[in-house]
């Protein structure tokens, strides 16, 4: 305990330099080279991309025993003093005065060595790919992102609600739940619940019954889809960020996502700066001018009519069929973004048919108030609506999707007691890490990936 206390974090002194200073680090070793009476040693604590250079000399008495036998991947902790560092590319260096090697990596069958893996290949060591450059800045920018979502919210005077990760309520209605498993007593097969129950794929439902009843809330937690579908856009497990306001419409709902998503670039560009040059340098080139043009662009809006009009017109060929009443497509999403309107788009009043049953119906009684935030170079990254409010209109719309109006009675009382008009959104948390950091696959963004086959670690 108190070591831990005492250890500084490495992004710490790299930034404060306190030079002169005796310091302590723990980390893992990326490198060691020899040279003469001493070796340098590259250490990595996983604060920040960069390494700090450790000076270690044959006067400290584990030299040759120890320090001369380090490898790539070994632990180490590290007390000495800071100095500044005559070699290019360092500011400042550890002189060691002492070297604790805490855990050995068998170089012969550690798989982790000083060249640059294919992101495949990292997928396959779930447990060890944090380590690397690369897949490491992903967890500092997932994390930065997560802790701006709670800032943006808490500043905005939204209260967080935990809503249930096992419930009885489909939201979706699409049948995609994983089923929880019953439980057996003598011999018979019985819910463990006392009624079917699955795994949530979305928190909305039970955020609307707070902001209901306290005004502005989120919900920020993990979804399960059984999906049986294996591409580089979805994951059986992934997290959302659903906000729910009460007594607001579709046109302040598509405010609040904006700001939102506005709030967290210009967060993350500002507190991973480095990381992102990363990214910029080695993933996606022109990254950074992606996210600043989401920042500094208004985004545009156009309906969903306007949106099937302009892809009719379209002299490119699209896989995917174009037609009113059919849901569009990634290809069409980024075609829009990317080569119509070259910026953020915010696509409102879809076809109610291909909805779900909780959306507001529009006038003309065959759109429903829905929105679609779609960005260039990934798509659509959040969805929401203005919910019915409407009680006869909400029931008939549920007789319609075929939905078991007992089950959602408790649903049907928000619109009997005190209804009032509310809106909300889902922002798909590993879509977001996704466009930030411009990683081609999911499986990337998220530390334990759950794919249809596949669940490690």
């Amino acid at each position: 305990m108190k070591w831990c206390i005492m250890k500084t974090r490495i992004q710490v002194l790299l930034k404060d330099k306190p030079i002169g200073n005796t310091v302590s680090v723990a980390g893992w070793i990326r490198t060691r080279r020899d040279t003469g009476d001493f070796s340098f040693l590259e250490v990595n604590d996983g604060s920040c991309l960069a390494n700090i250079q450790v000076i270690a000399s044959q006067e400290l008495k584990n030299y040759s025993s120890e320090v001369r036998q380090l490898t790539t991947g070994c632990s180490v902790s590290i007390r000495g003093e800071l100095k500044e560092s005559p070699a290019k590319g360092q500011d400042v260096e550890i002189h060691a005065a002492e070297i604790v090697v805490v855990g050995q990596a068998d170089p012969e069958t550690y798989p982790l060595q000083k060249k640059r893996h294919s992101l495949e290949f990292l997928r396959e060591l779930c447990h060890l790919r944090p380590r690397t450059n690369a897949l490491g800045a992903v967890a500092r920018v997932r994390s930065r992102l997560s802790y701006g979502v709670h800032q943006f919210f808490h500043e905005k005077g939204f209260l967080q609600v935990h809503t249930p990760i096992i419930t009885t309520s489909d939201c979706e209605g699409a049948g995609e739940m994983f089923q929880v498993e019953s439980s057996s007593e003598n011999g018979e097969e019985q819910h463990f619940f006392g009624r079917s129950a699955g795994l949530t794929v979305s928190g909305q439902l039970q955020a609307e019954v707070y902001a209901l009843s306290l005004g502005d809330v989120y919900t920020f937690g993990p979804t399960f889809r059984a999906e049986n579908s294996n591409t580089s856009r979805h994951l059986a497990e992934f997290w959302m960020v659903e906000p729910e306001m009460s007594f607001c419409d579709l046109k302040e709902n598509m405010q609040i996502a904006e700001m939102l998503l506005k709030y967290l670039l210009e967060d993350v560009m500002s507190n991973c700066a480095e990381d992102l040059n990363l990214f910029d340098k080695f993933i996606e080139k022109g990254l950074l001018s992606k996210l600043t043009g989401v920042v500094e662009n208004k985004f545009v809006h156009a309906t969903y009519t306007d949106a099937v009009d302009i892809l009719l017109k379209a002299e490119k060929k699209f896989e995917f069929p174009v037609e009113w009443g059919v849901d569009l497509q990634s290809e069409h999403e980024r075609y829009l973004t990317e080569e119509v309107f070259n910026c953020p788009l915010i696509v409102t009043d879809y076809p109610a048919v291909i909805k779900p049953f909780y959306m507001r119906v529009n006038d003309d009684g065959k759109t429903v108030a829905a929105m679609d935030i779609l960005l260039p170079g990934i798509g659509e990254i959040a969805g929401g609506s203005q919910r019915e409010e409407r009680f006869e209109v909400l029931k008939s719309r549920m007789v319609e999707a075929q939905i078991e109006i007992e089950e959602y009675n408790w649903y049907l009382d928000l619109r009997r007691y005190g209804t009032a008009p509310h809106s909300g959104f889902g922002l798909g948390f590993e879509r977001l890490v996704q466009f930030v950091t411009g990683m081609k696959n999911i499986r990337e963004v998220i530390p334990f990936p759950r794919t249809p086959g596949s669940a490690p670690c």
